[in-house]
């Protein structure tokens, strides 16, 4: 019982402690750590300032193309190939917006949660996805676009097919452990 109360204080109080340990880091190797702070809070404001106009982007974009209904057509336009390989067409959209936004995400896997229940086998490949999937574009263009580079080489296919693995495991792993 003492055991479980002071790991739990810990548990509680670890944010703190890691913060006090960096601080203490610091002032061990003299460090202005006040200074450096501060010094850190100005870069992440103008990091914002230059992150906001690629976040304002991609937000507006992702809304026309749900609002537009390109989504839904494309949906039926997969669902035999999403059949075939056991995805749920019932998933389809949580798999085409989570490259594109995660909070547009969010709100479609809410919306398979409601309807079908977490513990169902739609529910788990959804959470699966929304796991082990990443916001591929919103995440190459606001990083990307913040250091100006243009050429993104290979790091939109290696992100793409990272999320396709990711996809074909989902619908595996619900299979195997579910």
């Amino acid at each position: 019982m003492i055991v479980g109360n002071l790991i739990s204080y810990i548990l509680k109080g670890i944010i703190p402690i890691i913060i006090v340990l960096v601080v203490l880091y610091g002032v061990i190797r003299k460090v202005k750590v006040y200074e450096c702070f501060v010094e850190g809070s100005k870069d992440g404001i103008s990091i914002c300032l230059r992150i906001f106009p690629y976040l304002l982007a991609m937000i507006i974009a992702v809304n026309v193309f749900r609002a537009s209904g390109a989504l839904d057509f494309f949906i039926r336009l997969v669902k035999p190939v999403v059949k075939f390989i056991g995805l749920p067409p019932e998933v389809v959209p949580l798999v085409l917006i989570k490259p594109l936004s995660g909070s547009g995400a969010l709100g479609v896997f809410t919306d398979i949660i409601k309807q079908y229940g977490p513990d169902s086998y739609i529910g788990r490949v959804a959470s699966i996805i929304m796991g082990s999937t990443e916001t591929i574009f919103y995440t190459l263009t606001i990083y990307f676009g913040a250091v100006k580079i243009k050429n993104i080489r290979h790091t939109l296919v290696a992100a793409i097919l990272a999320d396709i693995t990711a996809v074909i495991m989902a619908v595996n792993l619900a299979k195997f452990f579910f």
